[in-house]
């Protein structure tokens, strides 16, 4: 339980000199999410703060929106045949009254850990369940110089990835920059549901007053995921999709993509960076159709 990374011995060749040698590799298995003992969804994740874990998706999914939603989560003894405790299926019991989520949304759900569930359906039912509208969130500015700091604080904090190089992470930050919390997760998706679980755990939904930091790109599935939490900024190092574009711009999140640096681009929500003489948008994509460059 808890393991985080595991060694395997390789062949190491390095300008020519080849040597034997063991590396450390981050650990990915399955992770089975039941939901009052039902099957709702399995993702393969990296092992550590499973509760929070399926308790960031059940934000996700629209199935809760604060602690008390939940009465207990614990692993299933006997999750194999053998009786034996894997700590691989966590099961999900409800508070009395709160609703079991349509059945449409028990579909034994099988997620890799590149990404997650994506697709129309999902975008209308973000727009009809989300209980924290970002678009009402109190007034938020942030400065491209303060955004342009985080990424480094987050690399700072990925101390697997140090040892590994195989793991994304997720963090939130304060609207001064200061570090709030830190997660890492072979999944950019899992990395985010368990820093919202974990802010569900302590009472912090909704999170408006906080900017989300992601590795790697912004998919559709990250959007959903802030804006169901009620973060209302999201920044990426990479590239978003255009769903998530889409997204981002009806829910009034503001998203930020290929974060590098004084470098970025703002591909909706320009209203809470504080620039001077900034171009709407429009005129921004058609001056620097290269994201990578602009």
């Amino acid at each position: 339980m808890g393991r985080v990374t595991e060694r395997r011995r390789t062949l190491r060749i390095r300008d020519g000199a080849v040597s034997d040698r063991p590396d450390t590799l981050v650990v990915e298995e399955p992770l089975e999410i039941r939901l009052n003992g039902e099957p709702l969804a399995i993702t393969m994740r990296t092992p550590g703060d499973d509760f929070a874990l399926a308790t960031g998706f059940l934000v996700s999914e629209g199935v809760i929106g604060a602690a008390d939603d939940i009465r207990q989560i614990l692993y299933c003894a006997g999750a194999t045949a053998e009786g034996v405790n894997t700590y691989n299926v966590v099961d999900v019991k409800l508070a009395p009254g709160v609703p079991e989520p349509e059945t449409d949304l028990r579909r034994k759900v099988y997620t890799t850990s590149s990404c997650g569930l994506c697709g129309k359906a999902s975008l209308d039912a973000v727009r009809t369940r989300t209980r924290f509208p970002v678009a009402d969130s109190p007034g938020l500015r942030l400065t491209p110089e303060l955004l342009a700091g985080l990424p480094d604080r987050l690399r700072a904090a990925q101390r697997v990835f140090d040892r590994t190089g195989g793991l994304h992470a997720a963090a939130l930050f304060s609207e001064s920059g200061e570090l709030l919390d830190v997660r890492e997760d072979v999944g950019r998706h899992n990395a985010v549901d368990k820093l919202i679980g974990r802010a569900v755990q302590n009472g912090g939904l909704p999170l408006s007053r906080a900017v989300l930091l992601v590795s790697g790109r912004a998919s559709f599935e990250l959007v959903q995921k802030a804006v169901m939490a009620g973060i209302p900024v999201l920044a990426a190092v990479s590239a978003p999709s255009s769903l998530a574009v889409d997204l981002a711009a009806e829910s009034g999140l503001t998203l930020v993509g290929f974060l590098r640096g004084p470098n970025m681009n703002v591909y909706a929500g320009a209203e809470r960076i504080a620039v001077a003489g900034a171009l709407p948008v429009a005129v921004a994509e058609s001056a620097a159709p290269d994201g990578a460059d602009a």
